[in-house]
C-alpha cells in the first residue's frame, strides 16, 4: 500500500487514480464525510445508486460495489464501499468482514486500475486502521492502490 496526502476525490478528478472507494453505511444517507462531498459536490449521481438499494438491511453490507463513472476526462470511477450497517451507536461500526468483502470484489472488477481511498472504516466507522490496512493488503496484493491520508 502506498500512502500519500491530499484530498482523494481532487486526486481521482485531476486523473492519479482510475477508482476511488470509501465506506458507506447501509443507510443511504451519504452525508457526513467524504461521501457527503461525493454526494453533494463532485459525483451527485453517486447517491443514485445508493438509493436504489434497500436501506437497513444489514446483508447488504459488503455485498456489492456500486459506483459512478464521471463523464468529464479524465474519467475515474467512484465506488460506494458498504462497509458498516448504520453510522448510529458505541464502539466498532465497520464491519471487518464486509471490507474485505468490497476490496474482493473490487479487485475483480478494476484489477489493474489505479485505486486511491481514504482510512475506510477507521474513522467514523471507529475500526482499526491496522486491522482494515491488514485486509486491504491481503484483498488489493498485486494492485495498484493508495490510502490517501487526506489533506486540503
Amino acid at each position: 500500500m502506498k500512502v500519500i496526502r491530499g484530498d482523494p476525490v481532487k486526486l481521482a478528478l485531476d486523473g492519479r487514480f482510475d477508482v476511488i472507494v470509501h465506506g458507506c453505511n447501509c443507510q443511504c444517507a451519504m452525508g457526513t464525510g467524504i461521501a457527503k462531498t461525493i454526494k453533494q459536490v463532485v459525483f451527485p449521481e453517486a447517491h443514485k445508486p445508493d438509493l436504489a438499494t434497500a436501506k437497513r438491511q444489514p446483508r447488504q453490507a459488503g455485498v456489492a460495489v456500486r459506483g459512478h463513472r464521471r463523464t468529464q476526462r479524465p474519467q475515474a470511477h467512484h465506488l460506494n464501499g458498504y462497509t458498516q450497517f448504520h453510522w448510529r451507536g458505541s464502539g466498532v461500526l465497520v464491519d471487518y468482514d464486509a471490507v474485505r468483502s468490497v476490496m474482493h470484489r473490487l479487485k475483480e472488477s478494476y484489477s489493474g486500475c489505479a485505486i486511491g481511498y481514504p482510512k475506510i472504516g477507521a474513522g467514523l466507522a471507529k475500526g482499526d486502521w491496522s486491522t482494515i490496512a491488514a485486509i486491504l493488503e491481503e484483498e488489493l496484493a498485486g494492485e495498484d492502490h493508495t490510502l490517501v491520508e487526506y489533506q486540503p
